[in-house]
């Protein structure tokens, strides 16, 4: 379960399918449907058993906080793939051009995190990634 921590922080969808809601209570109406295990979420508000969180493209509502991870993941985001290398730094050797992918963030630093994109690992600029840095 994503922990309850200080908001706001980053967690992860950890189910299969997961809904978000316009309150936080099942008797509120559904606004999205989440097919995406891993997807980052922010964390904005936490309310008894409930969070209400903000996706990569800004929607926000209410989800069970049990379906959430305390995982850090991120997204490729922006125009065009991002480049992955082998180390940090724009000379680095480019190892994939990765597109809208969702994979997993280790350490960051410098301006560039580890990613590891099913099994594809490497080095992605911080600014290409959503999720990773300060939520």
């Amino acid at each position: 379960m994503a922990q309850d921590r200080e908001v706001p922080y980053w967690a992860s969808i950890r189910a299969d399918e997961i809904n978000m809601r316009v309150g936080p209570s099942e008797t509120y109406p559904i606004a999205w449907v989440y097919h995406r295990p891993g997807l980052p979420l922010k964390v904005l508000r936490i309310r008894e058993g409930w969070r209400l969180v903000e996706d990569p493209d800004g929607a926000s509502g209410w989800m069970v906080a049990r379906f959430l991870s305390a995982d850090r993941t991120a997204i490729v985001i922006g125009s065009g793939v991002a480049d992955m290398r082998d180390e940090p730094g724009d000379g680095a050797k480019l190892l994939w051009r990765e597109p809208g992918v969702v994979g997993k963030l280790s350490s960051c630093n410098d301006g560039w995190c580890r990613f590891d994109a099913a099994g594809r690992v490497g080095w992605i600029q911080q600014a290409r990634l959503w999720g990773a840095g300060k939520p």
